[in-house]
C-alpha cells in the first residue's frame, strides 16, 4: 500500500518549535495550498496541517518562516480524538519526511524569506550549496557582443 503526499505551499504562520518529554524535536505548521480555480472562477485555499520530527523538524523551523514558500513530502496521518466536550472528533496532517525550498531566490534575497544563512545539508540528505551565487569556477564572462564559444 501507498501513503504519499507532496504539497505546496506558503507558511500560514511562523512554525512552532517544540520539545518532547524524551527530547525530540517536533515542528508544526499550516501550509496555505492553493486549489485549482473552480467552475465560477474563484480560488480556494486549503490550510494543510504539518508536523516534522527530528532534524527535519529543526530543518523547518530555522528555515522558515510566514510567508515562505515550502515544498514538503510526507504520508497523510488521520488522528482521532475527544474534545473537551465529549465530542468525537478527526484531524488530517501530513507527517513530513522532506522539506525543501521553493522560493526563487530573488524572493530570498528581497528578504521574503528566512534571513539565516543557507544550509550546507537539509533533511532527507539533499544537499544545497551554501551560496548560490559563488559560480566563479570555471566561467569566463562574456561580452554580449562577443559570439557564444560553441
Amino acid at each position: 500500500m501507498l501513503n504519499r503526499i507532496i504539497v505546496q505551499g506558503r507558511c500560514g504562520r511562523n512554525p512552532e518549535k517544540r520539545m518532547t518529554a524524551a527530547g525530540i524535536p517536533v515542528t508544526s505548521v499550516t501550509l496555505a495550498v492553493d486549489r485549482d480555480i473552480s467552475k465560477d472562477g474563484n480560488k480556494e485555499t486549503d490550510w494543510i496541517d504539518v508536523v516534522a520530527w527530528r532534524e527535519t523538524a529543526n530543518f523547518l523551523a530555522r528555515y522558515f518562516q510566514k510567508g515562505s514558500m515550502v515544498i514538503v513530502s510526507g504520508r497523510l496521518q488521520l488522528r482521532d480524538w475527544t474534545d473537551k466536550d465529549g465530542n468525537k472528533r478527526r484531524s488530517a496532517e501530513i507527517v513530513a519526511d522532506n522539506v525543501y525550498f521553493a522560493d526563487s531566490k530573488t524572493a530570498a534575497d528581497n528578504g521574503t524569506n528566512s534571513p539565516a544563512p543557507a544550509p550546507t545539508q537539509q533533511a532527507g540528505g539533499l544537499v544545497i550549496p551554501a551560496s548560490t551565487n559563488n559560480y566563479a569556477g570555471n566561467f569566463a564572462q562574456l561580452d554580449d557582443d562577443e559570439p557564444l564559444p560553441f
